[in-house]
């Protein structure tokens, strides 16, 4: 298999989560979990673009999407950084998030591996009552 450039586009179920070293005593409540660690969660689309570049959106449901654009370095591993803007049309209107990522490299014995970005976001200006500088990291997983 060959060198692929477009290799992130596509679709990626996104989840962010708070840095917090703390401990959840019953793992099967979902809304501690949420409460304490959960950032966000939706949906990535990363469409095909010019080699070394980044675009897409990132939608928490239907009325919060923000656009992203960024780029794309190739190497070991690939590394992403790029900045989610509030489409003026949603809720999410003035929000803006920086992220930065790297495509984890596949295992050579994986089995039924998914493709994986880890890396953090930051609340780059306050919204909704909520501060500017809030750090926390992040999985996108590649649907099929």
């Amino acid at each position: 298999m060959g060198f692929n450039p477009d290799i992130v586009a596509g679709n990626w179920t996104y989840r962010s989560f708070l840095n917090n070293p703390g401990y959840i005593e019953d793992v099967q409540n979902l809304e501690e979990f949420k409460e304490l660690f959960l950032f966000g969660e939706g949906d990535i689309e990363i469409v095909e673009s010019p080699f070394g570049s980044l675009v897409g959106d990132i939608r928490f449901g239907d009325e919060y999407i923000l656009d992203l654009k960024g780029s794309i370095g190739y190497g070991n591993p690939f590394n992403l950084i790029f900045q989610g803007v509030g489409r003026s049309d949603t809720q999410a209107k003035g929000w803006i998030y920086d992220y930065v990522g790297y495509l984890a490299p596949a295992w050579p014995n994986g089995i039924d591996e998914k493709q994986a970005i880890v890396g953090s976001v930051i609340r780059t200006v306050p919204h909704d009552g909520r501060p500017a500088g809030v750090v926390a990291s992040f999985i996108a997983v590649k649907k099929s």
